[in-house]
């Protein structure tokens, strides 16, 4: 398969709309990630499933709508932050990026035990309202697959099978990375949900589909079948930082006029790293002096 093919979202219905289906191919998203952040492969796997998950609950909202998932297990990558967009951006980090654990059971990436089997996940939603949804979920297996299963049943009522994977080459690279989201609407008979269920359950994982070269449509079509799957929309995926050095200025000058003036009597200089693309921002003594001033109270008149 050719690796350099785009990261792409592909959203449909199925069953005559009974089931709305969502799947991705994440690749180059999270081998950027890797690059920027140096993951080692367990918290590659890790940052992948939950940056493709965001990916495509991104692609549920509408608009100018945004949301944040926090994971917040008790394994040793700490927490990991994903933002999302309806426009397809995506953006992600954990807290410790250089953790690789020895294989699973199933000679697999043991992502559960990197997350932790016991926290929470936060999902965070800007609809445009004054104030976000939340919702949250206790971790329930670590493996994230099934602890966004269980967020989608119990936080927002909408019982689904999401299905996540990444594949780590030996250089540590990303060979592979994407995953389903399949939402079930009402009006499904149980004979139904019971086929779904079944699909799903002897479905291969995605990331050895992906290895095989299946498009995100194909991995839909293992679910729902060939005849029943309607493709709505395709959409491109790509990292994007909102992070700017007018951005970081607004956060040097929130810090305050003493705590600047500490800074430039004792470094000199700033450096600001942003958590989430790893770009760093350095302003010298001038530019600090120039942001002191701003800070100031200005005279009442």
């Amino acid at each position: 398969m050719d690796n350099q093919l785009k990261d792409v979202l592909v959203r449909g219905t199925a069953w005559d709309g009974k089931i709305r289906v969502f799947a991705a191919r994440t690749t180059q998203l999270v081998e950027e990630l890797r690059q920027r952040h140096g993951t080692f492969p367990t918290a590659t796997a890790a940052l992948g499933r939950t940056l493709t998950a965001g990916a495509i609950m991104g692609a549920m909202l509408k608009g100018k709508e945004k949301l944040t998932i926090q994971v917040k297990g008790d394994g040793p990558i700490g927490q990991i932050v994903v933002d999302a967009n309806a426009d397809g951006e995506v953006r992600g980090y954990l807290d410790h990026p250089q953790v690789h654990l020895a294989s699973n059971a199933h000679g697999k990436l043991d992502v559960a035990g990197a997350v932790g089997r016991s926290g929470h996940i936060h999902v965070s939603k800007d609809l445009g309202m004054k104030e976000p949804y939340r919702g949250s979920i206790p971790i329930i297996s670590g493996e994230l697959g099934e602890d966004f299963t269980y967020y989608f049943a119990v936080s927002e009522q909408t019982p689904s099978a999401v299905g996540l994977g990444v594949l780590v080459d030996t250089d540590n690279s990303v060979l592979h990375a994407g995953g389903f989201i399949v939402q079930l609407m009402p009006g499904l008979t149980d004979a139904e949900i019971t086929r779904l269920e079944q699909a799903v359950g002897s479905m291969p994982p995605v990331s050895a589909l992906l290895e095989q070269g299946e498009s995100p449509e194909e991995l839909l079509r293992w679910i729902v079948g060939d005849g029943d799957l309607q493709i709505h929309d395709t959409m491109d995926l790509r990292f994007q930082c909102q992070c700017s050095t007018e951005r970081v200025e607004q956060t040097l000058l929130s810090l305050g006029e003493n705590e600047l003036k500490q800074i430039i009597e004792e470094d000199g200089k700033a450096e600001v790293v942003c958590q989430f693309c790893n770009e760093a921002y350095t302003f010298d003594r001038g530019q600090l002096e120039l942001l002191l001033a701003q800070a100031k109270p200005k005279p009442i008149q």
